[in-house]
């Protein structure tokens, strides 16, 4: 195969299996995962031990609340930011009414001036905000330093602009190369264990032995005793809700993607 064909396959496997927003080199495909990187089922019978002596899980209940899986794969931040913003804003009066989820014969027998449609954010209402148009989250060219570049899902400065367009208040934290793993762990616990602010993370799925790209979804929950993270996986196709190492984690993140490294966005409301 040549090194074309082998790209054109990484970017594709990057596409179905993860949010990725650049293709990786044809030498690393992003479906070959790493090594065992101690990565624990949540629903297992370790996983469950975790989340209950877990000291950081005030965020669990709200996001598990509003939790919903990302309708294709390019949709990890999307569906990570209407996750979020509906367990900011869960009772607002001012919800958004999705009505692109309807056709037009399902309002056959519905009576005049009924609305149907449950008010939330959802994975397609989120994007219209952003500067990323839809057509580009799904792989319409971009224009980057001269030439077309297929910018598949968000890189993370996109994802934090469309979090603050949609009204939320952010702390974007790209972790360098240099960035000591204990400032990043502090940042993710003290969040954690904050209620009413959340943190979502951008990490490259092989670095932590998964198959697939680019990613991003949700933090749980914390413990202490095994220093793991609980990752609410937006894709339950690809993994599930997992504990993950925080070494692990932070390697995903520390992570280059495009023009700089991946991280995490701190979310509150404004």
């Amino acid at each position: 195969m040549s090194a074309l064909a082998r790209l054109g396959l990484s970017v594709l496997l990057s596409a179905l299996l993860g949010c990725q927003s650049t293709a990786p080199p044809a030498a690393s495909p992003a479906a070959r995962p790493v090594a065992d990187q101690g990565l624990v089922a949540f629903a297992s019978d370790e996983g469950l031990a975790r989340f209950s002596r877990a000291s950081g899980k005030v965020d669990f209940a709200p996001l598990a609340n509003q939790f919903e899986a990302q309708l294709n794969a390019a949709f990890c931040g999307p569906t990570s930011a209407a996750i979020v913003l509906n367990a900011v804003r869960s009772r607002s009066a001012d919800l958004p009414r999705d009505h692109g989820r309807l056709k037009a014969d399902d309002l056959r027998n519905v009576p005049s001036g009924v609305d149907p449609i449950v008010p939330r954010y959802t994975q397609d209402n989120v994007i219209g905000p952003g500067e990323k148009t839809r057509a580009q989250v799904l792989g319409e060219p971009i224009v980057f330093n001269g030439k077309p570049l297929r910018d598949f899902g968000y890189q993370l400065r996109q994802f934090d602009q469309m979090l603050r367009a949609n009204g939320l208040a952010t702390r974007l934290v790209v972790v360098a190369d240099g960035m000591p793993d204990d400032e990043v762990r502090s940042a993710l616990v003290q969040n954690l264990q904050r209620p009413g602010d959340y943190v979502i993370v951008n990490y490259r799925r092989e670095l932590v032995g998964q198959r697939g790209g680019g990613h991003i979804s949700p933090l749980g929950a914390y413990d202490a005793g095994s220093d793991s993270f609980l990752v609410l996986d937006v894709n339950p196709a690809a993994a599930g809700w997992v504990w993950m190492p925080a070494a692990t984690l932070i390697k995903g993140m520390r992570s280059f993607d495009t023009v700089e490294n991946r991280g995490y966005v701190l979310v509150a409301p404004r």
